[in-house]
């Protein structure tokens, strides 16, 4: 009884210890700059059997399970921060690259596999796939804040949400392939199809009918928003999964429909996720950092092998993928450069390379070492150099305003009424007008302006300037009036056109 009280204690203690580290490690990895994810890693690394000793852990399968749960929820995160209206432009370059993209990028690192690693031909392929593509978690987390141009952060962070499902399909194509005596070939045609097309399907469904029910259910608390828009992604990939289809892409593509529909409690919603889903970036690096052995890790076997594959994968294959995938597409030279160099790799191919581990492939332990090696040196050397490279080639954008405060939101679910936050356009038509002299929808209350960072106490003569944040406290019912009165564009030249139109009246 005691022994196991203990060890429950002693396990709390140690995910605490963790997650504190992990928190830690961002404030570091800013002035260092690594990405934290490296950093994650690193204290999973240390924290394991082979550093400090103190977790032992080699269960690839409990390993997948959270490495999996995890993706779920930073996928889901990622898709709720994107705004549809930046990603619809690049929507089909996007796709080329999370599809043929992705096929070109294993077939070239196959290739390089089949030679350096000594495997065969089909083993060689399941090695390419995972490593093909792109990670959402690593992707989302070293560009959270950057101000590369928007183009550019909308196409990387539309392909790697998109391109895991092809990882996916791909590397379980190939165990099959591998394990199978006589594969179905336009079976796994059939089944490429079924779990797009349905994945896809699924998350629109889903996303609309989430959209719909978060705002229709009046519930006793605001903090309960949150949480039943996270049951409705888990549901979603779930249920993807147990049909047969990408529970990744549906995920992706619900987030996009939840985060771009008009939403009761947003900003909680919001806020609750982004902190969740940092929680699981930092658990899942951990977790497979301490999966792996860095006694195993660092041979100079694996160390030469896996620098030739990351220079082959890094500065071969995924240049060749981006300028072939993206022809004929609008992107000039410096733009491709970018892209090439900003497709990161992460959790997705380390939790990738535990299925072959998991079904007995054989060398299945050398791919995880060899795949681990091409992960720490991707994220190590291109993750810390994006921005200096996107400067470089002059591919900055505007630098992002973020409001520097929180806003703590009581639950007012009872009253039916919820506070937003508002951010004044350039060009937005209540710019130079005082607030006595702006007509807001009625049950519209104007609590606070945060101007450069200082708070503004609003009165009836004080003027909106643009790039204000605005807290404003209004019904539902008039929420969505209100949302479209703030839209209204300034018109330019009013003035004069009205004279010309009275000139010529004369």
């Amino acid at each position: 009884m005691i022994s196991g009280a203990f060890n429950v204690d002693y396990f709390i203690l140690l995910i605490a210890m963790l997650l504190i580290a992990g928190v830690l490690t961002t404030k570091f990895s800013a002035r260092m700059g690594v990405p934290a994810l490296v950093l994650f890693i690193i204290v999973g690394m240390v924290a394991g059997s082979d550093g400090l000793g103190f977790i032992y852990f080699d269960n690839a399968k409990y390993a997948q399970l959270i490495g999996v749960f995890a993706l779920v929820i930073i996928l889901f995160e990622g898709g709720l921060q994107t705004k549809w209206k930046t990603v619809k432009p690049v929507i089909i370059p996007s796709l080329s690259l999370a599809t043929f993209g992705v096929i070109l990028t294993t077939t070239i690192v196959a290739f390089a596999a089949k030679l350096i690693l000594d495997v065969t031909m089909l083993e060689a392929f399941l090695f390419g796939a995972i490593v093909g593509s792109t990670d959402a978690a690593a992707v989302f987390a070293v560009l959270k804040g950057q101000n590369i141009k928007e183009r550019m952060g909308a196409t990387l962070e539309a392909e790697s949400g998109t391109n895991d499902p092809m990882a996916v399909f791909l590397t379980l194509a190939f165990i099959e392939l591998i394990l199978a005596p006589e594969p179905s070939y336009l079976g796994f045609i059939g089944n490429f199809f079924w779990q797009m097309g349905f994945g896809l399907l699924l998350g629109l469904l889903l996303g609309k009918f989430a959209s719909y029910s978060i705002n229709k259910i009046n519930l006793d608390s605001s903090g309960l928003y949150p949480v039943f828009a996270m049951a409705f992604a888990l549901l979603t990939y779930s249920a993807a999964a147990l049909m047969g289809a990408s529970g990744l892409l549906a995920v992706y593509v619900a987030a996009l429909i939840i985060g771009n529909s008009e939403l009761t409690y947003r900003q909680s919603i919001f806020r609750f996720n982004e902190g969740f889903a940092w929680m699981m970036q930092i658990l899942m690096f951990i977790i497979l950092g301490l999966l792996v052995f860095p006694g195993q890790l660092f041979q100079v076997d694996i160390i030469w092998k896996g620098l030739l594959i990351s220079f082959v994968l890094i500065l071969v294959a995924r240049p060749v993928a981006v300028f072939l995938s993206t022809i004929g597409m609008d992107f000039d030279t410096k733009e491709k450069v970018f892209l090439s160099w900003a497709g990161l790799r992460g959790a997705v191919p380390i939790v990738l390379a535990t299925f072959p581990m998991l079904a007995g492939i054989p060398n299945s332990q050398l791919f995880f070492n060899v795949v681990f090696f091409v992960v720490l040196t991707s994220t190590l050397v291109q993750g810390s150099t994006i921005t200096m490279l996107a400067a470089k080639l002059k591919l900055m954008g505007p630098k992002k305003v973020s409001p520097p405060h929180s806003l703590e939101l009581v639950s007012i679910g009872k009253a039916n009424a919820e506070i937003i936050e508002v951010e004044v356009e350039d060009d937005a038509k209540i710019i130079g007008q005082s607030l006595a002299d702006i007509k807001f929808p009625e049950n519209t209350l104007i609590n606070a302006i945060i101007r450069s960072g200082i708070l503004v106490t609003p009165s009836g003569d004080t003027v909106i300037r643009e790039k204000d944040f605005l807290y404003i406290l209004t019904s539902r019912k008039s929420k969505k009036k209100l949302e479209e009165f703030l839209k209204e564009k300034k018109v330019d030249n009013e003035d004069d056109d009205g004279s010309e139109q009275l000139k010529m009246k004369m």
